[in-house]
């Protein structure tokens, strides 16, 4: 299999995201990619993060991983984004963090990129597919090759999402994060996105 470069790129505010990221990384590593786990620059004021204290101990947890920047994106064979509904939209840290890669975008140093996207929400029905709808749209512009899960594996018919993984982290649920079905949907689809990108980086270098 062609060597192949992932990034996983997330918002997280009181780590659902951060531990589905960790999740797709061991996945697209186990496919043999490379991997870059990057975390976007947190943007809410202090007086918001310190107004829930998980959010507040997510931050200090997580000192240690790296900030995404654009040199991520463009090292990158596949991207796989992981953001919290906001609204039925993407966060607007991760947003933002987006809207810096004009550049990066005008030179074409974004085409052709496998790309997919998870996420979770705090209710069942809170807008996860249409945030990953949102983030599809961005993947059109730059000319993104967007790989779903889909229903392509067992583990596809227990998480339930075919548009990318999801959890929800309210509505009674009280397991204390996302559980083993839905890392292992994560690993599932960082794998699918690796496998994907080494097949088409096999075709053009056989080109």
């Amino acid at each position: 299999m062609a060597a192949v470069n992932v990034s996983i790129i997330y918002y997280s505010a009181t780590g659902n995201l951060h531990t589905m990221a960790q999740a797709a990384a061991e996945g697209a590593e186990k496919a043999g990619a490379t991997v870059r786990l990057r975390k976007v620059r947190e943007l809410a004021p202090p007086e918001a993060v310190n107004s829930n204290p998980a959010w507040a101990q997510h931050i200090e947890d997580t000192a240690d991983v790296e900030v995404a920047t654009l040199d991520d994106l463009e090292w990158a064979d596949a991207v796989l984004f992981g953001t919290p509904t906001r609204f039925g939209n993407v966060s607007s840290q991760l947003k933002a963090f987006i809207d810096t890669a004009g550049p990066l975008w005008q030179r074409g140093g974004l085409a052709d990129k496998v790309v997919s996207a998870f996420t979770a929400t705090g209710t069942a029905h809170g807008g996860q597919e249409s945030t990953i709808l949102a983030l599809s749209n961005t993947f059109y512009h730059w000319g993104g090759i967007i790989v779903p899960p889909g229903y392509t594996d067992p583990i596809q018919f227990k998480t339930g999402n075919p548009y990318g993984t999801s959890y929800v982290s309210g509505a009674g649920n009280s397991n204390g994060g996302p559980s083993e079905v839905v890392l292992e949907g994560a690993r599932y689809q960082a794998r699918r996105v690796t496998e994907t990108a080494a097949a088409l980086k096999a075709g053009r270098a056989a080109a």
